[in-house]
């Protein structure tokens, strides 16, 4: 090995040991990464530091995230939205590139993932156009214009096709067990005009299911009986398809776009749980069609003004079994229709963008329970939201400040309830030095359970326990703070970030104890969740275009109090992520250790992930193979434990299948005639909340 060949292993090894966690498992994958970033500074000779002259991915700092432009060899060596966005190790997302998802490791919100501004579904994700893409917003901060519940937004901006036609096929199957996701599409252009076509086929059928709980119950009378719940046999499968077809015109000045998709399970989605004395089933079946209509118009004078509607109706099949203490069983026929409309009107001025929108939606739910559980749940919901904001900057100070205000309406038999919730929102950065900037948010927002838990319908879990509604539930306030330090360079970033957040009279689990039974439901009557962490998101071009380098861990820690309990609990959450572009062969190691939490009475931990990849480019063709928790023959999904005064239990469940995984990738794509043009579009707001409230 050369002597800067040893020198680049020396200190990327150093580096990787001031941060690395104490768990073995971790240990494991940093060593590997120093390994393999030796491999490859010793199998590229030609790699010289002096020599390079391609530089990173840059990464613009804003006031509410961050742009980023993908280098060539990014976009080259990306097969799929999903997998271009793995290689930017986003903080506090995991993107999986095999079972194309995109998590939250954080209790802070959900993910939108859009593209133009449009909220995509996985179909638009896996025929993305790699040579069209422009760079990436990723809104870590998202401003009251993305509505309630919102953590973080990814906008990858793409240039708009005006002729020619582009064909492919994404297909990826695992090689160790049943499990795949085969995509085809086409994307043809004539005029002004653009028709696309996709269908997608995805199927699994996990077995290996380790299911483990163990619980000490206290009853009335002082006795304490304990259960060994221990799953002896497991399944876990679906088959799905969804079409999608949309079709577009678009000018200078307007776009006007429309998609009808359609979704349904080709076979009922099935779990099946053999215990020592009894079985659990449960099947369901879903079909969703989806129709979405979009209109933007650009006035040619700094103004713009976008229309949205989206119409969907869900139909749902549903039996649920659970046999401990002897026979119990359900069916639910579900159906869910509702409107969402938006209408946003932008002016961008100087020195700022002025933003103000409406936004109106209504749902209808009829939940029909028989067998066991013999309820009717009919609901009735509708939500005007109204937003403004302002955005720009006052000279080196840059801001964001905007306000949204709801009206919630429900109603389901006797119930009848209105809310008015309002959510101001500031924020400001300023920079400190040259590559020092310092941003600081505040927001007080408002947080809606979820439409089954406000429902008066209860569910059996097991012989001793039951899941119950609460049609009484109320908004709570969510108060946050976040302050960051960004220092960045073209070769390395590296961000400090201090967050802290209250939740004041917030939704709260509470176990009620009666006639030898316990009933889980959720109050927010003067309960406080709140919880700060303290994390440090690090990367480095180690030698640009070539190899990079990420690692990242924070301490978090939880404070959960109601009249009933006090929680409190403190975690480390990290992971770290190396890549490699070498010509055609394009190689990525990802480790995390998950995401350890407490919430209410439940303190959590979603299991960890790490994994290699490897890639290798044809003309047309790319080939990517997956190792999915290698070294582990049966790794863990996740791990609850539950601390109430009444009830103890531990709870673990691990998947042989998910152990020693490989999957394999082949990505195919035809286009002629591509020309591209910049447009700026929002569309794709589709509902999935279909208000039935489930068994665990």
């Amino acid at each position: 090995m050369s002597d800067k060949c040893q020198a680049l292993f020396l200190t990327t090894s150093q580096s990787l040991h001031i941060f690395a966690p104490k768990s073995k498992r971790m240990k494991r994958f940093l060593f590997m990464g120093m390994l393999f970033a030796s491999l490859v500074a010793s199998a590229q000779k030609d790699v010289e530091l002096e020599e390079v002259t391609i530089q990173g991915s840059k990464i613009v700092q804003r006031v509410d995230g961050q742009t980023i432009y993908p280098t060539r060899q990014q976009l080259e060596s990306s097969t799929n939205g999903y997998s271009l966005l793995s290689k930017l190790t986003l903080p506090h997302l995991r993107i999986d590139p095999v079972m194309h998802t995109v998590t939250p490791l954080s209790n802070l919100g959900s993910v939108q993932v859009r593209i133009n501004d449009i909220v995509a579904s996985k179909e638009d994700l896996l025929a993305l156009d790699m040579d069209a893409v422009k760079y990436i917003d990723y809104i870590d901060n998202p401003g009251v214009r993305y509505g309630e519940g919102i953590a973080y937004v990814i906008n990858i901006v793409v240039k708009h096709p005006i002729g020619g036609y582009d064909v492919g096929a994404d297909l990826t199957n695992t090689l160790t067990t049943v499990n795949g996701d085969e995509t085809v599409f086409g994307k043809f252009n004539r005029g002004k005009s653009e028709f696309g076509a996709t269908y997608s086929l995805d199927y699994h059928n996990f077995k290996g299911t380790e299911y483990e709980e163990q619980a000490t119950y206290e009853l009335e009378s002082g006795e304490k009986q304990s259960v060994l719940r221990k799953q002896l046999e497991g399944q876990n499968k679906s088959l799905n398809h969804n079409l999608q077809l949309t079709y577009s015109l678009s000018d200078s000045n307007y776009v006007f776009q429309s998609k009808l998709s359609a979704s349904r399970n080709i076979q009922p989605y099935r779990t099946w749980a053999k215990f020592e004395t009894y079985e659990d089933h449960s099947s369901s079946r879903t079909s969703s069609p989806v129709l979405d209509l979009y209109l933007y118009y650009d006035f040619k004078r700094h103004q713009s003004l976008t229309a949205n509607a989206v119409g969907t109706y869900i139909k749902t099949n549903s039996f649920t079994e659970h046999n401990e203490g002897g026979p119990y069983a359900y069916n639910v026929t579900g159906k869910t229709s509702s409107l969402w409309t938006e209408a946003i009107y932008e002016n961008r001025l100087k020195p700022f963008t002025l933003s103000l929108g409406l936004q109106y939606g209504q749902k209808q739910i009829e939940n029909r329970y028989s067998g066991d559980v013999n309820a009717s749940n009919s609901m009735r919901s509708s939500v005007f939201y109204y937003f403004g904001q302002l955005k720009g900057h006052f000279g080196k100070l840059g801001y964001m400040g905007g306000l949204g205000v709801s009206t919630r309406y429900y109603r389901q038999e006797e119930w009848n309830n209105r809310f008015l919730l309002f959510r101001p929102k500031l924020t400001v950065s300023y920079p400190l030095a040259r590559n020092l900037k310092m941003k600081y948010d505040f927001e007080v927002s408002q947080h809606v359970s979820q439409i089954a838990l406000v429902s008066n319908v209860s569910i059996k879990q097991n012989a001793l326990e039951a899941l119950v509604g609460n049609p009484e539930i109320r908004p709570n306030r969510v108060t946050s703070h976040d302050l960051r330090l960004t220092y960045s360079t073209p070769r390395i970033m590296t961000e400090l970030q201090g967050y802290w957040r209250l939740n004041a009279d917030c939704n709260m689990e509470k176990y009620i104890r009666k006639d030898g039974h316990f009933y889980q439901t959720q109050t927010n009557a003067d309960n406080e969740c709140s919880f700060f962490y303290i994390q440090n998101y690090n990367r480095w071009e180690v030698i640009p275009g070539h190899l990079s380098a990420t690692i990242y861990g924070g301490i978090y820690r939880f404070f959960n109090f109601t009249d009933d309990y006090r929680h409190t609990y403190t975690a480390f959450n990290g992971g770290a992520s190396i890549e490699a572009y070498l010509g055609k062969w394009t190689l990525t190691a990802y480790a995390d250790n998950g995401w350890n939490f407490m919430e209410g009475e439940h303190r959590g931990h979603q299991a960890a992930a790490w994994y290699c990849t490897a890639s290798y480019q044809m003309k047309n063709l790319t080939l990517s193979l997956y190792a999915q928790h290698p070294f582990c023959a049966s790794p863990l999904i996740y791990k609850t434990e539950v601390l109430n005064r009444y009830i103890h239990k531990e709870i673990s469940q691990h998947r042989r299948d998910y152990g020693n995984m490989l999957t394999l990738n082949i990505t195919w794509n035809l286009s002629s005639g591509r020309k591209y043009r910049d447009i700026q579009r929002t569309i794709n707001h589709q509902d999935t909340e279909t208000g039935i409230l489930q068994s665990k």
